[in-house]
């Protein structure tokens, strides 16, 4: 499988690609059912220690850990859908992406992640710079299989 970007796509033109470039430091992540009501991740808990990382060339890398390790984390057997799997607390994935400017969505495709299931894996997020904030938002499920609405929020840092 050719996991390389694609020289051709444009990844660096248009308004998020200009504002998305840098380092971005978690300040919440926030997981809502339908309902509204607010459901925590176990696995990473509901405040986690986080970077993401995007670059002019198409290429990011994240990094997440719980804030508190010192209790264990539950085990669990996959990410929720459209996701990615901690372990023991921790989970850090790397690859390529590129911009749907008009709809707002980035797609990425990890060249590498903490759990091995997760190489090759495309994601979509939708994505919003404003000023200095990031916001990412994803369809998911939480650990019990209930549909939920990630909602990242992220400051600069860099």
């Amino acid at each position: 499988m050719d996991m390389k970007p694609d020289p051709a796509t444009p990844r660096t033109k248009g308004r998020l690609a200009e504002s998305l470039v840098g380092t971005w430091r978690l300040q919440s992540r926030i997981d809502t059912t339908a309902s509204g009501e607010r459901c925590d991740e176990p696995t990473l808990g509901s405040d986690p220690i986080a970077l993401v990382f995007f670059d002019r060339g198409g290429n990011f890398a994240a990094q997440f850990m719980k804030r508190d390790r010192s209790t264990t984390a539950p085990a669990t057997a996959a990410g929720g859908s459209n996701n990615t799997r901690a372990v023991g607390g921790y989970d850090a994935y790397f690859g390529t992406y590129r911009i749907d400017e008009e709809q707002g969505v980035v797609t990425t495709t990890l060249l590498g992640a903490l759990a091995r299931e997760h190489v090759g894996a495309v994601l979509t997020r939708a994505m919003r710079v404003d000023g200095d904030t990031l916001t990412i938002a994803l369809d998911t499920t939480s650990i019990d299989g209930r549909p939920v609405m990630r909602t990242l929020t992220w400051s600069r840092a860099g």
